[in-house]
């Protein structure tokens, strides 16, 4: 898990352990417990995905992506990583949406493209209207 030791960890599981099993826990136990449960759902079970229009001033184009990991994916396409955006080097992010699951950025992200429309996508960048 990001952002946790080992030592964190197992003190997190045998806090977890002796709760489930029924046994008296100490406040500070459940206390650890607690901080961490919220530590772990912020860094793991809670994960966001991005649905992100990038545009580029010398193609005169627009590029629909997901990932979960936007910072990450805009320096791999300013990188040139990506071998549609590629072409150019200065890409510019316009427009993002949060998502909680892959399946669900992964659906917007096909309905945007299967509009196969620029002023569908201006819409978005501008406000929907």
């Amino acid at each position: 898990m990001a952002g946790q030791s080992r030592f964190e960890l197992s003190c997190l599981g045998a806090c977890m352990s002796r709760i489930l099993s029924g046994k008296r826990s100490s406040r500070r136990e459940a206390g650890i417990l607690s901080i961490k449960y919220i530590l772990l759902r912020r860094d793991f079970l809670f994960m966001a995905f991005y649905v992100y229009i990038i545009y580029s001033f010398k193609l005169d184009k627009y590029y629909v992506g997901y990932t979960s990991e936007l910072v990450k994916r805009m320096q791999d396409h300013k990188a040139g990583i990506s071998s549609f955006t590629s072409k150019a080097a200065e890409w510019e992010l316009k427009y993002q949406e949060e998502f909680t699951s892959r399946e669900l950025a992964m659906k917007r992200e096909r309905e945007i493209k299967g509009k196969k429309s620029r002023k569908y996508i201006e819409w978005l960048i501008n406000g929907r209207g």
